[in-house]
């Protein structure tokens, strides 16, 4: 595969079919656009009906070609585009662009085409079809018909893109070149019939020229394709920047566990991004912005950042930023304060403190070169931001010219903002190496972006254990849906412990194995349907021996109002307290399996304080896996002993999790839903109690 894709990045002949004869037309434009940006190839125009397009011998068909070309560029009507593929792999052709649209992305008929189209390709790979096509801005070579190919010539440079959509292709290469940030590969492959995002991912991680993959992304429509190829990319250090689009999307169908009105479609995609180490912009603009900070190829080592400015007011709107996503600020050290005083003696510039103001100094080039050389030398910064004001629209070098000078003694990043604006001052800096933004707040995403990527290679990978069932579980015999008490047995059969709990019978309930309870107990009914108990008022709390029966018939009646359903059995539990709650739960779609963890009880979907990870297929999690969930949870601290409280039995509640994922990974894909909640934990040594739970298994 990776020779076709290498023949795709960069063909020595490429064929045109269904080539035109008008440049305007985007049958015209591919030829036009290969010319105009000087392909040095061969190029075999296709077309029955014309003799010549572009200077270029046309030729009737695909058969009468004088050789076989490395890549075909195929725009002919649907049907027409079956005979052509058909015909090139005959040929031997290595990889052809479907750009013809009308295959899955018009519905069943649709997609039934588009799967004899893959019929049809043989072992020829197909990129599209709908598509775009693709750029190699490093050697040259435009394969589409983007109108954004209408630019004179582009910013080469180490961001490569991979996007779903070939609109937004254009939009990337057009916005890029005006903020001057370089791109080095840009490819749209849209309906992913063959060739998708895990392949050019996986041929990026070894393209000399690409430093930082881009991303964007409708679905994943081959996550585990996907998950490999992301963290070969995270082993190798270069770090994918992905835009998400659909975080509204409903993927939260009505599900009965919490774990599923928790979770949803988004959150997988946020869960799978974190594991493999990939970055995601939260907006559009970050999606340039961070590529942009990243392809310096800087390593940022800490959080301690100098901000040199000449606008007073932009520099605490910087400030302010850093100082909401965790940097510091500090001011400089004695030395350094003492170097930046000597540029510029007496009281005109505030150069001891941070920010450091030369406002009132005025944009002296020495003073500049000589403020940015002092604070990259100084051991107190790890990074730099040089903030340019309204000068950058009279003078967009001036800052530019000293930062030309500085750059080469140290390897600290240093990044710009452009508070008036000026895109030509900023494209400017970028090309410099000194990604430049014209938001205050893109600063914080830029510098906590690319210290996220500077401990990729470094972050160890968690990939768990392979799962094993308890010998004594007969997996095949469990099948539908669990009623608590069913569920709870799974639990135990896996370690999990529960609640002391026994099923008594409606009509005639035998309380003698409830003596060791305690004085109060949990009266639940116990039911295959009904999950969400309390709902339709089948939970009572703090029950007396004495009162179980009264209770019951009660309980029968007001179920049976609220949702009538006979209930014939009751749970009869031992009532717990002093323990904090939480849950466990598992999630499945498209994207894999999750399991998620968080605050549990009645108000857990209230609060929503979940942290959600993937599983290996057949793997459980590990303790530090585990461990790292709980970690990420806002009440991470009331487990560990908050101001003064006991600690609660982490290691517990830790081992409860990784059982839990054993059983997910053990029962597969035979378990629909599961959960745990609530799952009490109570003070350290004293353990962890399933005391309600549901699963539902084919």
């Amino acid at each position: 595969m990776s020779n076709a894709i290498q023949k795709l990045m960069e063909p020595r002949s490429i064929a045109v079919i269904g080539a035109s004869t008008d440049p305007k037309k985007t049958a015209g434009r591919p030829i036009a656009y290969l010319q105009k940006h000087h392909f040095k190839g061969k190029i075999y125009p296709v077309n029955p009906r014309v003799d010549e397009i572009a200077g270029l011998k046309c030729y009737p068909t695909i058969d009468s070609l004088p050789e076989t070309p490395d890549v075909a560029i195929v725009m002919v009507g649907t049907d027409k585009a079956l005979d052509a593929v058909k015909a090139l792999s005959a040929l031997g052709t290595p990889a052809a662009i479907v750009l013809t649209s009308g295959f899955a992305e018009h519905g069943p008929e649709g997609l039934k085409k588009q799967e004899e189209l893959i019929a049809a390709a043989g072992n020829m790979r197909i990129l599209g079809p709908n598509t775009i096509g693709m750029v190699n801005i490093t050697d040259d070579i435009p394969l589409s018909p983007s109108s954004a190919l209408e630019m004179d010539e582009f910013p080469k440079g180490s961001v490569s893109v991979i996007s779903q959509s070939g609109g937004i292709l254009g939009s990337l290469l057009s916005r890029a070149t005006a903020c001057g940030l370089g791109l080095s590969k840009l490819v749209s492959t849209s309906n992913e019939a063959d060739l998708g995002l895990a392949d050019f991912v996986d041929y990026l991680i070894d393209d000399p020229s690409t430093k930082v993959i881009v991303l964007y992304i409708e679905s994943i429509r081959h996550p585990e394709r996907f998950r490999v190829a992301a963290l070969r990319a995270k082993n190798a250090g270069k770090p994918i920047v992905v835009y998400k689009v659909g975080k509204s999307e409903a993927g939260i169908q009505a599900a009965v566990s919490h774990t599923g009105a928790l979770a949803g479609a988004d959150k997988m995609y946020d869960a799978l991004f974190k594991q493999v180490g990939i970055i995601r912009a939260n907006t559009f603009s970050e999606f340039l912005d961070i590529p942009a900070a990243l392809s310096s190829g800087r390593i940022l080592k800490g959080k301690r950042v100098a901000i040199l400015t000449s606008t007073g007011g932009a520099g605490t709107l910087v400030a302010d930023s850093l100082g909401e996503c965790g940097f510091d600020t500090p001011a400089p050290d004695e030395v350094t304060a003492a170097r930046l005083r000597a540029l510029q003696p007496g009281d005109q510039a505030v150069l001891d403190r941070n920010p450091i103001d030369v406002t009132l100094a005025g944009l002296q080039p020495d003073l500049l070169r000589g403020a940015i050389a002092a604070l990259l030398d100084s051991p107190t910064y790890d990074a730099l931001i040089l903030i340019l004001g309204s000068s950058s629209l009279s003078m967009p070098d001036l800052m530019a010219g000293a930062v030309r000078d500085c750059m080469q003694t140290s390897d600290k990043p240093v990044i710009a903002y452009v508070s008036p604006h000026a895109p030509i001052a900023g494209a400017l800096m970028t090309k410099l190496g000194v990604p430049a933004f014209s938001q205050p707040e893109s600063c914080s995403v830029a510098l906590r972006s690319m210290l996220h990527a500077s401990k990729l290679k470094n972050e160890p990978l968690l990939e768990g254990r392979a799962a094993k069932a308890p010998s004594n579980l007969e997996i095949a015999s469990l099948s539908g849906s669990l009623n608590e008490h069913q569920a709870k047995n799974l639990f135990r059969a896996f370690g999990i412990p529960g609640v002391k709990e026994c099923v008594v019978s409606a009509t005639n309930p035998d309380l003698g194995g409830v003596q060791e309870y305690g004085d109060k107990l949990v009266l639940k009914i116990l039911s295959h349907e009904i999950v969400h108990k309390t709902e339709v008022g089948g939970v009572a709390l703090n029950v007396s021996k004495e009162d179980v029966s009264d209770r019951i018939n009660s309980m029968l009646a007001e179920v049976k109002s609220k949702s009538g359903a006979t209930i014939n059995e009751f749970l009869v539990q031992e009532m717990v307290s002093g323990g904090m709650e939480f849950m466990v739960g598992m999630h499945r779609d498209p994207l894999g399996t999750a399991i998620l963890v968080g605050m549990g009880g009645v108000t857990a979907e209230l609060f929503k304080d979940t942290h959600m990870r993937l599983i290996t297929p057949g793997k459980a999690f590990g303790k530090q896996e585990a461990l790292e969930m709980l970690q990420e949870l806002k009440t991470w601290p009331l487990l560990d002993g908050y101001r003064g409280r006991p600690k609660c039995d982490v290691g517990a509640l830790v081992k409860a999790i990784v059982q839990f994922s054993e059983l997910v990974a053990c029962l597969d894909d035979r378990l629909l839903e599961c959960e745990i909640n609530p799952i009490f934990v109570f003070a350290d040594g004293k353990g962890v109690k399933a005391a309600d739970g549901i699963a539902i298994l084919r």
